[in-house]
């Protein structure tokens, strides 16, 4: 952003929300000229945006996202088209995503109850370029036409001062989503006109906040429209808003839990009923040719016990993790079977019928997994592909100097595998360099790369944003490495248009860690549950055992978290829940290295016997306050 200042005077002012992850250390450290207000709680995105805007002496002021980039010419710019057109209150620009797709929020019309409707109901997205249907994003205005439109986008919306005295700062009703809407509308009933400029573009990243399919999104955002609609639309418009609204919130939550049931339990489901099919089969099978009868009562019991158990252990080796990896629905069937055969040998002679049909069973199963993962991964490949591709391919441009630094910490990520290839962000190239950053159209088409990383020391934003909207026609992911920084910023879910993230270098991390991290929480936390009557006298805080114990059985807590200091957290550990306990519980404080080492070993190399061996060490100490 700096480098799109230079010519300008300016000032920056940032605002954090009591954030956990160690911005305003970092903010401090590698950017002291920046104006920092750091809240102790969440005060939600208008105040926080207010207490800037009520400090700052500029002419024009600027609503910007932390999670944008932004083109060396995009002030330049887009003050001069202000200053050009003394009439315009607010601006806002074109907007791309992580994938070099447009931002269709770029340009949005005003939220009436028949825009409402069109949206709420899908017709805007069946029909987007229609003046009728397609009013919520302007889908018939071109993407690349300056044009007056009703509301901007909060991520970008540069404002003229003088306009924000006469119709006021964001109203803070808004929590969060919202305000860029009633903001823009009182621009406008303030006598001055919003414009589009997609003259200069920037790119704008989307974290787990702003995931449509979240209900928690559903919610909050649908929930400020109607606030927006008790203030500016009559009784009769906003009752009828409101009704549409509260319509809109069922349904889409409705859709988001049926679609994240889809995602979960679609398969293991299908998988249940062929396997439940299979074994009554194989019932039908053994009495005809063994002339053994079973009792039908004990199977309608035994079957579906036993599908599930080998269900389960499937899904805890990480069966139903994608991609599907044969050997895990192996392993996961041999422990299923052990523990089938376990529960087994207990149970009385009456209910006991054959170890062979149990071992037949296991065969079925295990035969069932393979062909069914065989099929999907031949029928529609993706994301139920058998194995992940061997050898994912890296291209780096940047200098040399940048390209070694961002190549030594790829190959200490778990991508170690992966192939890197290296293109001169310069018209010369090394000898061992495949091409140019002119050249790079002709070298995705040539080359099959999987990742293109920008090193934003050596390549301008307004290359990199060039760049990702010529080359988003082709199935790449594109990142950007800053200089001197562990953090490369990029999408690489087709779920969200982007994300803040580091190289994973996490055990932690892992699907398969994370459910057994959280299936030992859940289980520790029950069997204390079950034994507290017997043991609750041995502890002295009776009140918080029994608050420890309920927050990890919900998973509010975790038996064992990571000790965040502030040099910690310019880490990026990964976020996982307060813990009871941590790596460096009776560690003295004061010894910070020795702090940093235990945690990034216990978030490096974690496994489900480090928080056994951590929580059995602390047994006598459940009760502390966490």
């Amino acid at each position: 952003m700096y480098n799109a200042l230079e010519t300008i005077s300016a000032e920056v002012f940032v605002v954090d929300n009591n954030s956990i992850d160690g911005s305003v250390e970092m903010v401090q450290q590698k950017f002291p000229q920046v104006h920092l207000i750091a809240n102790k709680q969440n005060v939600g995105f208008s105040t926080a945006n207010n207490q800037a805007i009520k400090i700052s002496n500029g002419k024009y002021v600027l609503l910007l996202n932390p999670d944008t980039v932004v083109s060396e010419d995009t002030f330049i710019k887009t003050i001069t088209f202000l200053n050009e057109h003394p009439n315009a209150g607010a601006l806002g620009v074109r907007m791309i995503d992580g994938k070099g797709n447009f931002l269709p929020e770029s340009k949005r019309g005003l939220p009436t109850p028949s825009v409402a409707f069109y949206k709420i109901f899908g017709l805007s997205s069946l029909f987007p370029t229609s003046k009728k249907a397609g009013r919520y994003h302007l889908g018939f205005l071109p993407e690349n036409e300056i044009n007056k439109v009703d509301i901007l986008s909060g991520a970008f919306m540069l404002m003229r001062k003088k306009a924000l005295e006469k119709v006021g700062v964001l109203d803070e009703a808004f929590f969060m989503y919202g305000e860029d809407i009633d903001l823009s509308y009182r621009i406008q009933l303030g006598g001055y006109d919003n414009y589009y400029f997609p003259e200069t573009k920037i790119i704008h990243y989307k974290g787990e906040s702003t995931k449509k399919s979240s209900i928690n999104y559903v919610f909050v955002f649908y929930n400020a429209m109607i606030i927006f609609a008790k203030k500016h639309f009559s009784e009769n418009n906003a009752n009828l808003f409101s009704f549409l609204i509260n319509v809109a919130i069922y349904l889409r939550a409705g859709g988001a839990l049926f679609v994240r049931f889809l995602k979960k339990a679609f398969l293991p489901t299908i998988d249940f009923c062929l396997l439940i099919a299979g074994l009554f089969g194989l019932t039908v099978f053994w009495e005809i040719y063994k002339e053994i009868v079973f009792k039908h009562a004990i199977l309608s019991i035994a079957l579906p016990i036993y599908t599930s158990l080998w269900l389960l252990s499937i899904y805890f080796q990480g069966g139903y993790d994608k991609p599907f990896k044969i050997k895990t629905s192996l392993i996961g069937t041999f422990i299923g079977t052990v523990t089938i055969l376990a529960i087994y040998a207990l149970l009385p002679k009456s209910f006991q019928f054959s170890r062979l049909f149990i071992l037949i069973g296991a065969i079925l199963t295990t035969s069932y997994f393979i062909i069914s993962r065989w099929m999907l991964s031949f029928t529609f490949g993706g994301k139920f592909a058998l194995k992940e591709k061997k050898h994912k391919t890296f291209a780096i441009i940047g200098s040399p100097h940048e390209i070694n630094r961002v190549e030594e910490l790829l190959n200490q990520s778990t991508t170690n595998n992966s192939k890197i290839v290296t293109i001169s962000a310069t018209d010369i190239k090394s000898e061992n360099q495949i091409g140019t950053l002119s050249q790079l159209d002709q070298i995705i088409h040539l080359h099959p790369i999987d990742e293109i990383i920008f090193c934003a020391k050596d390549i301008t934003s307004h290359q990199i944003i060039s760049w990702m909207i010529e080359l988003n026609k082709y199935p790449v992911d594109f990142k950007i490495a800053h200089p001197d920084s562990l953090y490369l910023i990029g999408s690489n879910s087709t779920n969200t248009n982007g994300e803040l993230y580091t190289l994973d270098l996490y055990n932690i991390n892992t699907p398969k860690n994370k459910r057994n991290k959280r299936t030992f929480d859940f289980v520790t936390a029950i069997v204390l549950l079950l034994i507290c009557p017997l043991v609750i006298w041995m502890y002295k805080n009776k009140k918080q055992l029994i608050k420890n114990l309920f927050a990890c059985l919900i998973g509010k807590k975790t038996w064992v978290g990571i000790s965040l200091q502030p040099k910690q957290q310019l880490y990026n550990l990964p976020k996982i829940s307060n813990g009871i306990f941590s790596p460096t519980y009776n560690i003295n404080n004061e010894d910070e290295l020795l702090i940093e080492k235990l945690n990034l070993i216990y978030a490096r190399d974690y496994s489900f016997f480090k928080d056994w061996e951590i929580v059995n060490k602390n047994w006598s100490k459940i009760d502390k306050k966490a």
